[in-house]
């Protein structure tokens, strides 16, 4: 994500109540951030995201579920290079103002199976890629961070539990059963 540019934000109209730094690895609805951003929206607010897969890469039904959720709260979602209708369909009556407001609907959903159709695309990319460097010998995989291993060796040893080894290593519990599985099937722990 790119950096935020502060002395743009200060001579934006309108108070900045809060940031969420996303990491386009999440591929999940129940981000703790994300989920702390809605709860905590009120109406009128403006949720801003520098592009739409900042927002979701999930598939277009959760995807829908996640904006609905901001909608819910009475605040709105802002994001560059979408066409926003807002305005106009709020000064539009009868079947100009459906129309407009279906086709804000529109370019918002197109704009997520987008995302989520970019997302599958170089996922499966990156797999045709590992599945022929392998082929040709030419990949071997992520190495192992062995000061991490390390850590969760000790702190398993002491008898910390997963989750807590997890913390104080900074990695994830699957990495920790992970790490101790491979250590004791070593045969040399419990």
């Amino acid at each position: 994500m790119h950096p935020v540019d502060m002395d743009k934000i200060a001579t934006w109209p309108t108070r900045v109540t809060a940031f969420l730094t996303a990491h386009s690895r999440e591929l999940r609805a129940d981000r703790p951030e994300l989920l702390r951003l809605i709860n905590d929206l009120q109406p009128d607010e403006v949720v801003i995201a520098e592009k739409i897969d900042r927002i979701s890469r999930l598939p277009l039904d959760e995807a829908e579920r996640l904006v609905a959720a901001i909608r819910d709260k009475g605040a709105k979602l802002a994001v560059p290079g979408i066409v926003d209708l807002s305005e106009l369909t709020k000064t539009a009556n009868g079947v100009a103002r459906v129309v407009l407001g279906s086709v804000q609907d529109l370019l918002l959903r197109v704009a997520l199976q987008i995302a989520r159709d970019d997302y599958e695309d170089r996922r499966e990319r990156q797999r045709q890629g590992i599945e022929l460097a392998k082929a040709e010998g030419r990949y071997s995989g992520r190495k192992a961070d062995t000061k991490v291993h390390e850590r969760v060796i000790a702190l398993r040893t002491a008898g910390r539990s997963i989750a807590d080894t997890a913390q104080l290593a900074g990695c994830s519990p699957s990495q920790v059963k992970r790490v101790w599985a491979e250590h004791t099937k070593g045969g040399t722990q419990r």
